[in-house]
């Protein structure tokens, strides 16, 4: 075969390799021409990809750093938002402290209390004094005024016994009840009043910390059921300042010195911190990875918090330990006091459970797609089998099958108002709104009919303009 050899002895190239070429470039031009007139994509070689950018390891790096920070953020925020809501709202509080009222532990206490204040008032040795000396007046001889003298312990004993009993079964009515419900919904403005530095007449806040409520109201119960009783010189006792401490703590004092901006912080800080965590999903590469993350974290930030307030109970406790008569009462009191906040906590960390297993459901690890594709399986299987037997969907299933995405979509905006509208969520709340979510998005699974090959054919086939025409 003839060739022709380069000047540097090189191999020799056929003579019509350039026609050859040629060819094969003119070629290859008609076939693109062929295929762009006939509406067939053309196949051009992808570009290698380019090395990953400085700005995605940027992306990643701000991800990171919000995503830490709102999950930082979080236990401070779910606190300072129960302590706003705490001072602010009446209902809140109500519903705080109402509940005491029957609490066996606190309703001794108070009981307690109200007989200390009464026996203060009755003097017994002083009523068996002024007996003595009319006796006395009257010629009864000394062996018997001595002997009358000598029962003024039993005496005391027995009037105080008289009293208890009398203040049990105050605190035990549902009279009780009510004036203590109806006490801390009138004491709550004043509480606010008092958090704003304008004092108050029915709760208090001491320079030790200590938040009081009057038991004016309470102790003119027990006076009126002590002379129904018999006991007439209790109809005597005159009107007293007493108090009964619902909570002992310094930091009400700082509290009452930062009003303003606790209520700034419990207003704001939980859409910061959520604000946060949004942003740090938004700038992810990988956001549905990315808001799995958040999830967890937000999850265990309730851990932390729910940790730091079992350790916060130990600490007052112990440091009420040589102040306060009754122990006991002051647990009491706490764990009511904080019951709202460990709600909150247990709701916040179940919804970054929730959101987190969605997250990782819905993304594109190689085991999501194939727990996605064994569900979608088992959807086709359970349709076909209705279907052979003669249950079909019909046209709803086509439009559900045509609109599926939209579908799911509104299902979980749906889901999320639910949360966001309620007043006080519950991890009952989370986990039954998210169930009957998940249910709806397999029935809608189950009864959306896919388009079938046949149908998509039928609706992009042009029409023959030789179609016969129906006769009129």
């Amino acid at each position: 075969m003839s060739g022709t050899t380069d000047g540097g002895g090189g191999t020799a190239l056929p003579e019509d390799a350039a026609a050859r070429l040629a060819r094969l470039e003119q070629e290859n031009a008609e076939l693109r021409a062929r295929l762009a007139s006939a509406g067939q994509p053309v196949l051009v070689a992808a570009a290698p990809p380019a090395p990953p950018r400085e700005r995605h390891r940027g992306r990643a790096a701000t991800a990171v750093v919000l995503v830490v920070l709102g999950a930082l953020l979080a236990p401070v925020a779910v606190i300072a938002a129960w302590g706003e809501r705490t001072l602010t709202d009446t209902d809140r509080y109500v519903a705080t402290v109402g509940p005491l009222a029957s609490d066996p532990t606190i309703q001794s206490a108070v009981a307690g209390r109200l007989t200390d204040v009464v026996m203060e008032q009755i003097d017994v040795d002083a009523i068996l004094g002024t007996v003595v000396d009319g006796l006395e007046q009257q010629g009864v001889g000394p062996r018997a005024t001595d002997a009358l003298g000598q029962l003024g312990g039993p005496l005391t004993s027995g009037v105080e016994s008289f009293v208890r009993r009398a203040a049990d079964n105050v605190v035990s009515s549902s009279a009780f009840e009510d004036a203590w419900v109806q006490a801390n919904r009138v004491a709550h403005e004043q509480l606010v009043a008092t958090m704003q530095g304008q004092g108050g007449e029915l709760l208090q806040i001491g320079q030790d910390g200590q938040l009081t409520i009057q038991l004016s109201g309470m102790i003119d119960l027990l006076k009126q059921r002590l002379v129904d009783r018999g006991l007439g010189i209790a109809a005597r006792i005159p009107e007293v300042n007493a108090t009964f401490t619902v909570m002992q703590t310094s930091q009400l004092v700082q509290v009452q010195n930062r009003y303003a901006q606790l209520v700034a912080l419990g207003t704001w800080l939980p859409w910061i911190s959520l604000g946060l965590l949004a942003a740090g999903v938004l700038v992810a590469r990988h956001k549905a990875r990315t808001l799995v993350v958040a999830g967890l974290a937000l999850a265990a930030g309730m851990v932390l918090l729910a940790v730091g307030l079992a350790i916060a109970r130990g600490i007052y406790l112990d440091a009420l330990q040589d102040v306060v008569l009754r122990l006991d009462a002051a647990e009491v009191l706490f764990d009511q006091v904080v019951s709202f906040l460990r709600v909150t906590l247990r709701t916040v960390g179940v919804l970054g459970l929730v959101v987190a297993l969605v997250a990782y459901l819905g993304g594109g690890s190689a085991s999501a797609r194939s727990l996605r594709a064994g569900a979608g399986r088992g959807f086709s299987r359970l349709r076909d089998y209705g279907e052979g037997r003669g249950v079909t969907t019909g046209p709803v299933g086509d439009w559900l099958g045509r609109y599926r995405t939209l579908v799911r979509v509104a299902i979980i905006a749906v889901a999320a108002l639910v949360l966001l509208l309620a007043g006080s969520p519950t991890p009952r709340l989370v986990i039954g709104t998210a169930l009957v979510a998940g249910v709806l998005i397999a029935v809608l699974e189950v009864v959306a009919r896919p388009p079938r090959p046949d149908d998509d054919a039928a609706l992009a086939a042009p029409r023959s303009p030789d179609a016969v025409q129906p006769s009129h």
